[in-house]
């Protein structure tokens, strides 16, 4: 009993230590619709993952980053409007994976588990591929973080800086769509965007500077997944809707008393 909690306090600790910093990132620059669409994908990734026999994360970060691509090329070569664009791929992404998984209904697929995420049953290995992708990510946001910063505040500015901006933009695409794939267990493909964008949003009422917003939005995002795991065990709830319940909690009371001190 005590094993298979530790090995879930781990994993999501991990997931939302990552998601902090980055989703910081998809507030900054409004990409919340942008992490809808790639957790749209995920389904796809999971029929991926049946066909080619393969592990369903790494069909989900085939597929995710594949509409990551398709989105920045589209971007490039289309007249149309960025909602158009992600609302395109995403029921379009959403719909395909269903008829996929429907044509593969004689396979044991926890479609639940997919949803709604089923962090109580990460095993050493799932503990592993977060831990490796997780430093790949947070790596990567460390190490760019001024130019990653610079782009989300100002786009012209950073280009007449010298920066490479597409690159840029592309590289934090395929970021997201690495994390959704990991964190696709601890609170499923519908709500996976939540880890992405609540903690941020919450620790946006507090701090004052880009850097102590990404560290609080980490924080809270780990008491969330605390929170909601302590729930699941006592009260018997689904884990991944408990912790995004333990986020919007923590964004109502920062929300609160940053309207008090007004």
């Amino acid at each position: 009993m005590i094993s298979f909690l530790l090995l879930s306090l781990i994993a999501g600790s991990v997931i939302a230590l990552t998601a902090g910093p980055l989703g910081a990132f998809v507030v900054w620059r409004r990409m919340a619709y942008f992490g809808d669409t790639l957790a749209h994908s995920a389904l796809l990734g999971v029929a991926f993952g049946i066909v080619l026999n393969i592990s369903p994360v790494i069909g989900i970060v085939l597929a995710s980053s594949a509409i990551a691509l398709l989105l920045w090329w589209m971007q490039k070569s289309t007249t149309l409007a960025n909602d158009s664009l992600l609302g395109i791929l995403s029921h379009s992404a959403l719909a395909l994976g269903l008829v996929c998984v429907g044509l593969f209904s004689n396979s044991r697929i926890d479609l639940y588990g997919y949803l709604f995420g089923d962090l109580l049953t990460v095993n050493m290995q799932d503990i592993a591929v977060v831990c490796a992708a997780a430093s790949v990510i947070l790596g990567l946001v460390c190490f760019f973080w001024r130019s990653l910063l610079m782009i989300a505040i100002d786009e012209s500015l950073a280009k007449v800086e010298g920066l490479a901006v597409e690159k840029l933009r592309l590289m934090l695409m395929l970021l997201m769509a690495l994390l959704i794939a990991i964190a696709m267990k601890a609170v499923g493909i519908l709500l996976i965007t939540a880890l992405l964008i609540i903690p941020p949003a919450a620790a946006r009422k507090l701090t004052s500077s880009p850097e102590a917003m990404a560290i609080c939005a980490a924080c809270i995002g780990v008491a969330s997944v605390w929170l909601g795991l302590a729930a699941s065990y006592f009260l018997d709830t689904a884990p991944g809707p408990s912790i995004v319940i333990a986020s919007t909690i923590a964004f109502i009371i920062t929300s609160a008393s940053a309207a008090i001190k007004r």
